[in-house]
């Protein structure tokens, strides 16, 4: 019996240490593979330091580019219109809609002279909250945008597929060959960059035309010309060339500014039938000039604010004083004069102002909703002379015709520049400056112009 259990207690033993090898090789197994593991993630570590910062891996720069702000989406959902002109107002969905580029499109070259950035090296923050303070509500409705498929080059040899534009040997006029390619170029990567950032910031907008979006919108029938107009962005000297080339004056140099706003030689493109306005987006070439925002917020304050203006120093004067300075005279208080461009800055920035916006200081992309229809000319005020006439000859306007360069309402005043600007900014605080690039920062992002100053983010 005793020899029995000492075998029984011999024999476990010995199965014991037959066992222990297993428990070695398993864990020698183990532990290569956790080295095998090790190594792989370093590897993979590696990968991600190469592709640089702010590129997730796995993912590509279009990816990356395409992000859209969440704050975007929720404040453009909340803000819609009631829907006013449902029946009047809401254009066909015959007009195709917008097409939006590839966001990896090659950086072109800016204008000479403008505060133009090069459009390769757009960068967006985290400013990206500040987006939606100038962002108006919206008509949400089901139809498509309505907005024409343009031409997409201005080579000479090319022809227009929205204005069926046809340019003979001589339509390049003073230009070079060299010139007019070059400034088709920048024209046609203005274009992409529009449609790039309304795909990026405006993509959950409902992008249905509506008369609101086309009132600011000039009509010339001959040419087949939709001109939208910037004010203090060249729109005096645009409506005189209109007028000549509609056949209304012979004499650009005659027209006089109030002639010009208040003598009705052009339609509006809202006062057409709904047919009108659709067969216009869809076939005519359509325009806009747009200018540095703060240089033309500046240009605005001086002309109305400056010089002598009955409407503008009784309608908007009058209550900005009333507000905004401290012991106002009798005066002051009654005439509306003498508004400083700090008092101007404060009605601006705040969220109650007295009285209501103005067009000569509203922002160009709430003006012209180049969201909305599809501009196949964006030209900036910086090289006016130049694109203007490039235009002209591309549309097959008379060689004769030319925009004008004067100005005829205070000509006395020198034309705002940006060392003006900068004097003017000067009298306000550094917040309140930030607060007007915020304002505009769409206008400065859409239409690629660089920060006036060094010290905004």
């Amino acid at each position: 019996m005793l020899l029995m259990k000492w075998r029984m207690v011999v024999d476990s033993l010995c199965g014991r240490k037959r066992r222990v090898p297993c428990s070695f090789w398993f864990l020698l197994l183990f532990a290569a593979g956790g080295l095998v593991l090790f190594i792989h993630q370093q590897d993979l570590s590696e990968m991600a330091q190469q592709q640089g910062p702010g590129v997730k891996l796995g993912s590509t720069p279009r990816q990356s580019r395409e992000t859209l702000s969440t704050q975007e989406r929720e404040r453009s959902k909340s803000d819609s219109y009631q829907d006013l002109q449902t029946a009047e107002g809401i254009l066909s969905s015959l007009i195709p809609p917008m097409q939006f580029p590839h966001f990896e499109k090659s950086g072109q070259m800016a204008t000479p002279g403008s505060p133009e950035q090069d459009i390769g090296l757009i960068r967006v923050s985290k400013r990206q909250r500040k987006l939606l303070k100038t962002t108006p509500p919206i008509h949400h409705t089901t139809n498509n945008v309505s907005s024409s498929s343009s031409f997409a080059s201005f080579s000479p040899s090319s022809s227009s597929s929205s204005s069926s534009l046809v340019l003979s040997s001589s339509a390049t006029g003073s230009l070079s060959l060299e010139r007019w390619r070059k400034l088709s170029n920048i024209l046609e990567a203005r274009r992409q960059l529009m449609k790039e950032m309304c795909a990026k910031y405006k993509s959950s907008i409902s992008r249905a035309v509506t008369r609101h979006h086309v009132k600011g919108i000039f009509v010339e029938d001959k040419y087949k010309l939709l001109y939208c107009q910037v004010p203090k962005a060249g729109c005096s000297n645009w409506k005189r060339t209109l007028i000549v080339l509609a056949g209304k004056a012979s004499d650009i140099q005659t027209l006089k500014h109030d002639t010009v706003h208040n003598g009705n030689h052009l339609r509006t493109l809202n006062s057409f039938d709904q047919k009108g306005i659709m067969y216009r987006l869809k076939t005519y070439t359509k325009v806009m000039f747009v200018r540095e925002p703060l240089e033309r917020l500046v240009s605005a304050y001086r002309d109305k604010f400056e010089n002598p203006n009955d409407y503008y120093h009784s309608l908007f004067g009058k209550p900005i004083i009333n507000k905004y300075r401290v012991n106002a005279s009798k005066a002051a208080l009654e005439t509306g004069n003498g508004v400083t461009f700090q008092e101007f800055v404060q009605y601006l920035l705040d969220v109650h102002r007295p009285v209501g916006m103005d067009i000569h200081w509203e922002q160009a992309n709430q003006i012209c909703n180049p969201c909305h229809i599809d501009y196949d000319f964006i030209g900036k005020f910086e090289n006016m002379e130049e694109e203007s006439n490039f235009l002209l000859r591309l549309i097959g306007a008379p060689p004769n015709v030319r925009l004008p360069s004067f100005k005829d309402r205070n000509p006395a005043d020198k034309k705002t520049s940006t060392p003006i600007t900068q004097k003017y900014f000067s009298q306000v605080s550094m917040s309140e400056r930030q607060r007007v690039y915020d304002f505009y920062y769409m206008d400065y992002l859409m239409f690629n112009y660089s920060k006036p100053f060094k010290d905004l983010y």
